[in-house]
């Protein structure tokens, strides 16, 4: 039954957006072609009847959007960060799903925090405000703390919140597979996969103790990052449907106005902004996933305060340094160095071109350079982008949708505090001290050191190990008699050797 379900779920989004009139909104943003649109007014409306009204009081799409539930909000949020894709007015209009969605009754709160903690609300908070936020998942209250009187952010999920996630989910899987039935050629593009992935961050979203510890990490990885500070949890106070953490005042990162009664300078601003989830995920591999206006305020100082630690993303070193080298050799239009890593990291197929390759991607990179930012359509570029990894047969990386879908977030972000910023230009001292530091000597000796440890950590194992690896390879070959000679004594010299080498080195290094 699942099937018809999420077929009809399917009908019912589109019928939706046409009830709404979203449908246009999006067909004329994206500049559809004429025939397109003509197509989706004529097979979308005979389904109208059946699609959600939303609310008439909102504008078009942000109505569908909150009209189909927290799924499709988590998509018109990231929306809401591209005006250079879906233009100003469109922006502005989605900025309402960030933190200003209908929110649930305070008593609902108060009776979901008392059951999750175990007592009631005035045993642990002398007061509880009514909210103060409320997004697609989860809604925010200040309280003041019965023991100290500290004034911190309880933040609750939404009644039945899980249960309409993995609905939308179950029809995102159903569309999914469809869309690799009907369009072979997105295949390559790993629709599953994607969905999957999104599954596994939206399940770490649900979970508040998760967000907690993440907000603890993120803490600790930044403490010394100069103008960024992160609330840290009150782990007493969390569980899995509530969680609390310190107060954060400022205004809105999406308060222009605000932040110019402030007298705070909007351009370095989305300067740091960029420069600062760059160095996050270069240099701890551990970032924010959600870097949208409403997950950050400014204080009067100009201090930016990330919360909402919900989507976190992670990239391991290896990758990291790959990443690095693309930005660097895209930074130096070395577009040969960035088709090579492209290659040695197996995201392009062996037996394509590489030299085709490059000038593929030079054709990607050299409109950015020597041009107003302003005058750049990130939606042509990515449209571009698209068409060469196609050609290039490139496959979906599962492990760094996260981090691309963030990158084009924040980029939003420090455009809409200064249309004139150019990314490349930000991220260029950022991505040179990492390759300084991480790909160089002082690199070659700490992977050195660290190969050491290791070795010194399995040194007990070693003798075993290669007496098995040797007894192995002499039964495999009859032709070489004398392998079968090599008994313990000799594998234990060869084990206690590479220990003897490892402890060397990390004396050394």
């Amino acid at each position: 039954m699942r099937g018809p379900f999420n077929l009809w779920r399917l009908i019912r989004t589109g019928a939706t957006f046409e009830r709404t009139g979203a449908m246009r909104v999006v067909l004329e943003a994206l500049n559809a072609p004429p025939r397109l649109r003509f197509a989706a007014r004529i097979l979308g409306w005979p389904f109208k009847p059946l699609g959600l009204r939303g609310d008439p009081d909102l504008p078009p799409l942000t109505r569908a959007l909150t009209a189909l539930g927290p799924a499709y909000i988590k998509f018109g949020q990231t929306l809401a960060t591209r005006p250079d894709v879906v233009g100003p007015e469109l922006a502005d209009q989605l900025r309402y799903l960030q933190d200003k969605l209908p929110p649930f009754d305070r008593t609902e709160a108060m009776e979901m925090v008392a059951a999750e903690l175990g007592r009631p609300v005035a045993d642990w908070f002398s007061e509880f405000s009514e909210p103060v936020a409320a997004a697609s998942i989860a809604q925010v209250h200040w309280a003041i703390k019965a023991d100290t009187g500290k004034k911190v952010a309880v933040k609750v999920l939404r009644p039945g919140v899980e249960r309409a996630f993995r609905t939308d989910i179950d029809a995102f899987y159903f569309a999914a597979g469809l869309i690799e039935v009907l369009l072979p050629k997105t295949r390559r593009l790993r629709p599953l996969d994607v969905i999957t992935h999104f599954e596994s961050v939206v399940e770490g979203e649900l979970d508040l103790r998760l967000e907690a510890a993440s907000a603890a990490e993120f803490a600790a990885n930044t403490e010394n990052d100069a103008g960024f500070s992160v609330p840290r949890p009150i782990w007493h106070l969390s569980s899995r449907r509530v969680m609390t953490l310190g107060w954060a005042e400022g205004v809105p990162m999406g308060d222009n106005d605000a932040l110019d009664a402030l007298g705070l300078d909007r351009s370095e601003l989305g300067t740091r902004v960029l420069s600062l989830f760059l160095r996050h995920a270069l240099r701890d591999g551990f970032f924010h996933g959600d870097m949208h206006q409403g997950n950050m305020k400014v204080t009067s100082a100009g201090e930016i305060i990330a919360f909402d630690f919900g989507i976190m993303g992670r990239i391991d070193g290896f990758t990291r340094r790959a990443y690095a080298e693309i930005l660097f050799g895209f930074i130096r239009k070395d577009y040969r160095r960035v088709a090579e890593v492209h290659f040695e990291m197996g995201y392009v197929p062996p037996d394509r071109d590489i030299d085709e390759f490059a000038r593929a991607l030079r054709s990607v990179g050299e409109p950015i350079f020597g041009m107003d930012a302003r005058h750049i359509s990130m939606a042509r570029l990515l449209a571009y982008l698209f068409e060469v990894t196609e050609r290039f047969g490139m496959e979906t990386r599962t492990e760094l949708i996260l981090l691309q879908r963030t990158m084009v977030v924040v980029e939003g972000v420090a455009r809409s505090l200064n249309p004139d910023i150019n990314m490349w230009h930000v991220a260029r001292p950022v991505v040179e001290e990492y390759i300084r530091e991480s790909i160089g000597p002082q690199a070659l000796a700490r992977d050195l050191a660290q190969t050491a440890r290791i070795l010194v950590r399995f040194g007990p194992h070693l003798p075993r190990m290669a007496e098995e690896a040797l007894i192995a390879r002499a039964q495999r070959s009859d032709s070489a008699p004398s392998t079968r000679s090599i008994g313990p004594v000799t594998s234990a010299l060869v084990g206690a050797g590479l220990v003897a080498l490892g402890v060397a080195l990390g004396s050394i290094l």
